[in-house]
């Protein structure tokens, strides 16, 4: 019991430090993984893992659409309250049409309108209703740092997406539905999605630095 509550302890503590973006709160987040799933390999009875996909469309000036699989494996501490941690892959596809007005030599041309990023995130997610309800509704909240892989960037109309770590949340809304009778810990989520990303490790036509992705949607999740 005391060993649950210091990986509960340590992974608030690198959710709450994840609001400010930052290199070493990053990786200090993503080193929790291993203390949070070392129990459940053990078999713990606690044990709870979710699969998700979805799909969010992106929004304001840089757009960007999002092809979304990821996997959070934790603790179920009580009836209404799960903790893990998980980590995703994002297909990226560009949604905007790029600036006409830039010049030439400003321009990267390792740049890339479809890429792959990798969120490592803390995933927290509320029960909402008895656990003997037929439905009942859920509020998931994934915090961390997501990755551009490989060399290239991601052209917007205001700059580049680099391949920096750059902040990520991920709020979810949604219903749980029973599959399976006989094993109540089965079940089908639907949900709606919220997508930020953001960093001041980016390039941008403005002298600054700062590039931010929002994007909305829905998800469809299996929990075991």
């Amino acid at each position: 019991m005391n060993n649950s509550i210091k990986h509960m302890a340590c992974a608030l503590t690198a959710a709450l430090c994840g609001a400010v973006p930052s290199h070493a709160q990053y990786y200090e987040l993503a080193s929790q993984l291993p203390s949070l799933i070392s129990p459940a390999l053990s078999g713990s009875m606690r044990y709870k893992g979710y699969a998700d996909a979805g799909f969010t469309g992106g929004f304001t000036d840089n757009k960007a659409n999002f092809m979304s699989f990821s996997t959070s494996q934790g603790f179920q501490y009580s009836d209404w309250f799960f903790m893990g941690a998980g980590i995703g892959v994002d297909v990226t596809f560009r949604n905007n049409d790029l600036r006409t007005d830039i010049p030439e030599e400003r321009r990267n041309y390792h740049t890339t309108s479809t890429g792959v990023m990798m969120p490592v995130f803390t995933d927290f997610r509320f029960i909402l209703g008895g656990p003997q309800a037929a439905a009942n509704f859920f509020i998931d909240l994934k915090i961390g740092a997501t990755f551009l892989l490989g060399n290239n960037y991601m052209e917007f109309s205001n700059g580049y997406l680099t391949n920096n770590a750059n902040f990520y949340l991920k709020p979810s809304l949604g219903v749980r539905i029973p599959v399976n009778s006989k094993n109540p810990r089965q079940e089908i989520n639907l949900g709606l999605t919220y997508q930020l990303i953001t960093s001041n490790n980016n390039l941008t036509w403005y002298g600054g630095n700062t590039l931010t992705l929002n994007s909305i949607g829905a998800t469809v999740g299996f929990e075991w």
